[in-house]
């Protein structure tokens, strides 16, 4: 996914926004697919962050009343993430940090983990493990971006506290260690074409159809 990443941005040219877009639209729609009342964000930096700040937007775009709560302080975000948050800024969607500021999501609270993507390696380390901890505690509907946060993308191995959402919504392709810990998994497709994959030498036949993501069994 790595070398993915790679060629799709700098080779085919198609850009961190763009696929984010997709990748938050799509979530919010599996997120309001689930949703009993107010949903919360839970976003660290990077593209997974980034990811679920989009779909913030296009939650309060829909009326749904949503919150974000960040691993550290707004003004430390940067890239992606931190072009989001400006935009939530903009719509007055609340962004706060802290692990405290989960301590009011009730029974009927939906939680997003957009905490940690593909690219966990090694233990997890503060504050991380405090936020996977108490959202673990949490008894709304949770779907994670991408990977739930505390698991290796790639072997499934818990590098220490694990989200277990009700969904995993992945994208672009299925990562190897979700056999495991994933509830419901969804592929997302982030518009990313053929010949990216064509160019890596993998075999890849366009699993999506007419549709915008599709289930995989498990």
């Amino acid at each position: 996914m790595r070398d993915v990443d790679r060629v799709v941005v700098e080779d085919v040219g198609l850009q961190l926004l763009q696929m984010m877009e997709n990748a938050g639209r799509i979530l919010a729609w599996h997120v309001r697919d689930v949703r009993e009342s107010d949903v919360v964000v839970v976003a660290g930096n990077g593209g997974n962050g980034g990811g679920g700040l989009t779909c913030a937007r296009h939650l309060a775009n829909r009326d749904v009343p949503v919150r974000v709560v960040l691993d550290r302080p707004p003004e430390e975000l940067s890239g992606a993430a931190a072009h989001q948050r400006r935009i939530l800024d903009e719509m007055n969607v609340p962004v706060t940090s802290g692990v405290e500021s989960l301590a009011d999501a009730d029974g009927r609270t939906t939680i997003v983990d957009a905490l940690i993507g593909y690219g966990l390696s090694g233990n997890l380390r503060p504050p991380a493990d405090k936020y996977i901890s108490r959202m673990s505690d949490l008894f709304g509907p949770t779907v994670s971006l991408d990977v739930p946060s505390g698991i290796d993308a790639t072997t499934g191995e818990p590098l220490g506290e694990v989200v277990a959402p009700d969904r995993t919504v992945t994208l672009a392709l299925p990562k190897t260690g979700l056999d495991v810990h994933t509830g419901k998994l969804y592929l997302a497709d982030i518009s990313i074409p053929r010949t990216v994959y064509d160019r890596l030498n993998l075999e890849y036949e366009p699993p999506f159809g007419d549709d915008d993501w599709v289930r995989l069994e498990q």
